[in-house]
């Protein structure tokens, strides 16, 4: 028998503090990617050190942000969302902080791939579990807010570093972005979920880890193995005999990091899906500008332009969007899919043909789309998961960007140096969000007129009951 828990969601009230919590944490931190160049690129010049030492410490940096995942699920099970989102400003401001005295390229590393990188992988996942809480026919709305947070900090933030390494220097600089990170404490204290995960026991698991299966039925309740079903909600079977340390061992890993879900091809679909989309966008965002500059010859001012155009639609659309979406009661994934599709369309087209008004329009319309994805994303998993494994659901989309974006992004880069050519390169960028267009679009069909036949069933069903209950009243 299934045991249901009536939830209340209040689809605002309180939830609009934590949204402005969540927008204000992302300004201070997420931000911190943004200007990496302005603040490190400069400094490493001076250390002698080459490109491939400052693209292998933004690599790293992402490959810890995305690999976090791997903690994500038993850390909120186990604290509440605040303070795992806490522990992430106080990582970002230590590895900040390191780097300010850093005189080796190792110790950038260290601070900003690891520790830097890592926080920000604990900040994004919490800080959406607690939005999700308190929303649902508004919940895309509040992760536009929220998001729009990050997009306001990547407008201001670039110009306080300015002024700071101008008056400065660098040490002080970085040592301020390190204060300023910490701020995000003040709006991690107003986290709190309307209805909090289960509390994760680890001492109890580990004790439990050491009974024989006689002894852990006696000492503990019993317990069931969720297997999703096709439609994400999952069937409940009893737990399978696990006799040996290792077999108790693997069981409660499964339930830690609620690897169920990866039973679920659906599941697959949209985590890889995702992870593509991720990767094709972190890797037009690196050679935009000298596409912009050495393909389409345009001068810094008008690439600054084209550059400020993308960021401003994107922004714009991160608070307008989802106020349509949400009205109209789009799916998020298929919003995503819209934007994935309007991203390859943008590409193509830029790829064609690089006249400046042409160059401007796909600019916008690349922001546009991009924040589609961006809002999303997380959207779409929890739109998936149940409650209950959606703190694992987001570990597991974060640890398939981080494998993506190692394979994939580096085939990409390979690419463009190889071919020594942009356009290439955003064909090759193309391709990969055209599969992901073709594999989402008859699935997400199907599913989506098997839904409607059962609906119909259902009412059919109800509206026969109803009639018997007539004729017998009758």
């Amino acid at each position: 028998m299934e045991v249901q828990t009536n939830r209340v969601v209040p689809d605002g009230g309180y939830g609009w503090v934590v949204v402005a919590a969540v927008a204000l944490i992302n300004m201070t931190n997420q931000s911190i990617l943004f200007v990496f160049g302005q603040l490190f690129v400069s400094k490493l010049r001076l250390m002698h050190e080459d490109t491939f030492t400052t693209a292998l410490i933004t690599n790293l940096n992402s490959l810890a942000l995305n690999f976090s995942g791997l903690f994500i699920g038993p850390a909120i099970k186990s604290f509440k969302p605040r303070n795992v989102a806490a522990t992430g400003c106080v990582l970002v401001s230590l590895g900040l902080a390191l780097c300010a005295f850093a005189t080796e390229s190792w110790h950038f590393i260290v601070g900003y791939s690891f520790f830097v990188g890592f926080g920000l992988g604990l900040i994004s996942p919490s800080t959406f579990m607690a939005i999700n809480s308190y929303f649902s026919s508004k919940r895309g709305r509040a992760v536009g807010v929220s998001l729009a947070g990050a997009g306001l900090g990547q407008v201001l933030i670039p110009h306080l570093v300015r002024y700071l390494l101008e008056n400065h220097g660098f040490r002080y600089a970085v040592l301020a972005m390190s204060g300023l990170s910490l701020t995000g404490l003040f709006g991690a204290a107003f986290l709190k979920p309307l209805n909090p995960p289960a509390k994760h026991n680890n001492r109890r698991h580990m004790r439990l880890m050491a009974e024989p299966d006689a002894e852990k039925a006696q000492s503990s309740p019993l317990q069931v193995v969720i297997v999703p079903s096709s439609q994400g909600k999952g069937e409940e079977l009893p737990p399978k005999n696990t006799d040996t340390l290792c077999g108790r061992m693997g069981q409660r890993l499964v339930q830690a990091m609620d690897l169920e879900l990866l039973k679920d091809l659906a599941f697959w679909s949209i985590i890889v899906g995702m992870a593509l989309v991720y990767t094709a966008t972190v890797n037009f965002t690196m050679i935009f500008p000298d596409f912009l500059e050495h393909t389409a010859g345009l001068n810094s001012q008008l690439v600054a332009f084209c550059l400020s155009a993308m960021a401003g639609a994107d922004i714009i659309c991160r608070l307008l969007l989802p106020v349509i979406t949400d009205h109209l009661r789009i799916p998020y994934r298929v919003v995503f899919l819209l934007g994935t599709a309007g991203l390859f369309v943008a590409r193509c087209v830029l790829a064609e043909n690089q006249n400046l008004a042409t160059i401007i329009s796909m600019s916008i319309l690349m922001g546009v789309m991009k924040s589609a994805t961006v809002l999303n994303n997380n959207l779409t998993v929890s739109a998936h998961c149940r409650p209950d494994k959606l703190a694992g659901g987001l570990g597991l989309n974060m640890m398939s960007k981080g494998v993506i974006v190692i394979t994939v992004g580096q085939l990409l880069g390979w690419v463009r140096d190889y071919a020594d050519s942009s356009v290439k390169c955003l064909y090759a960028q193309g391709a990969v969000l055209l599969l992901v267009v073709i594999v989402w679009t008859p699935e997400i069909f199907f599913r989506h007129r098997r839904q409607r036949r059962t609906t119909s069933k259902s009412m059919d069903t109800t509206v026969d009951a109803a009639e018997e209950v007539t004729k017998l009243n009758s």
